[in-house]
């Protein structure tokens, strides 16, 4: 990487948050690395910290030396890639700064550079027509995906994230104020990726804009609510599906509900058991799945229709359905203390 290139990456320590958040817009890797007056690299800079700094109260216009990570992870330029490679698996991390012995930034080292991904040959469907009514008045002349978490439309952070994993052909089903999505997003060619509209006249639900497929599909297909802020594996969500043989794969995430009350159980009226206020797990739906090109048969043509019934109509003809859970971070943006911990935790 030049040394123009680099710069793209630097902010001075006595710039703001608000000139880390451009430079981390503007470089597509979501990181900043903050220099003091004598060229020393001494912070790093997400996205996650600039949200987690403004809901501590901090402005756009404070000092980014007040939210940087001062003990951030960096390696020396003789380091090999596979023990960097095996640094950024074990620490959860995608991207380590080259620092020379005086502090000063010699290059970076990204998990994609790494570990080389390729252009797969599956779509991705984003799924980003509905009105966001929950999060009124926000979504009043906005559609729900385009909120920004931290400086960038949630619908930008999954098509990124898409391609990151090598899916470079998008399709965006729109109606509640599509041009607005269209007009941002152009032909996807900005983002490093294809992208193609699929236009519902009439809301169609969670499952009806994929009877406007036109492509004849060759390979199994992602599916994915447009108002998502996730880190899935996307590779891992594909080989699940591929490795167990099924016509269509939903994605799970455990949500943990606190029971407010003792719970008593009892055997012929008898008591045999009491819990206190105990905590159940559920399975929720995560609204992002995988189908074989098959699976486009079972849905009418330009109707209303949900994801849901789909599933019911495979469970009723008996069609093989995994299931996949997500232990990676993921937050549906459905209503305002959901975008508020969007804003709070993402990393």
């Amino acid at each position: 990487m030049s040394k123009d290139e680099l710069k793209k990456f630097i902010v001075k320590a006595d710039q703001s948050i608000r000139q880390a958040m451009e430079t981390i817009t503007n470089n597509w890797h979501e990181v900043a690395l903050v220099e003091n007056e004598n060229g020393q690299i001494i912070g790093v800079v997400t996205d996650g910290d600039i949200r987690r700094g403004l809901l501590r109260g901090l402005s756009l216009d404070s000092l980014v030396v007040e939210i940087i990570k001062k003990d951030y992870i960096a390696v020396g330029p003789k380091e090999g890639r596979a023990i960097v490679l095996d640094m950024m698996k074990a620490l959860s991390i995608r991207h380590i700064p080259i620092i020379d012995p005086q502090k000063r930034l010699l290059g970076i080292h990204f998990l994609q550079d790494l570990i080389g991904t390729a252009v797969k040959p599956n779509i991705a469907v984003i799924m980003a027509g509905g009105k966001g009514t929950r999060l009124l008045p926000l979504t009043q002349n906005c559609p729900k995906p385009m909120i920004k978490v931290a400086g960038r439309p949630i619908l930008e952070r999954l098509i990124l994230h898409l391609v990151g994993f090598g899916i470079t052909k998008i399709y965006i089903a729109i109606h509640y104020h599509g041009e607005m999505i269209e007009s941002y997003f152009g032909d996807g060619s900005a983002f490093g990726c294809t992208i193609e509209y699929l236009r519902e006249k009439e809301m169609l639900g969670t499952g009806g804009a994929l009877s406007l497929l036109s492509e004849q599909l060759q390979h199994p297909f992602i599916v994915m609510n447009g108002d998502l802020v996730t880190q899935v594996n996307i590779a891992d969500l594909l080989e699940f599906h591929n490795q167990m043989k099924v016509a269509a794969t939903i994605t799970g995430r455990t949500y943990q509900l606190e029971i407010p009350y003792g719970i008593i159980e009892t055997v012929a009226q008898k008591l045999v058991d009491l819990q206190e206020k105990p905590l159940v797990h559920y399975l929720i739906n995560a609204g992002i799945y995988v189908f074989n090109p098959e699976i486009l048969s079972l849905i009418p043509h330009d109707q209303y229709f949900t994801i849901i019934r789909l599933f019911e109509i495979m469970l009723e003809k008996k069609i093989s359905v995994g299931v996949y859970a997500i232990n990676e971070e993921w937050i549906d943006i459905g209503m305002h203390h959901e975008l508020q911990r969007a804003n709070g935790i993402w990393r």
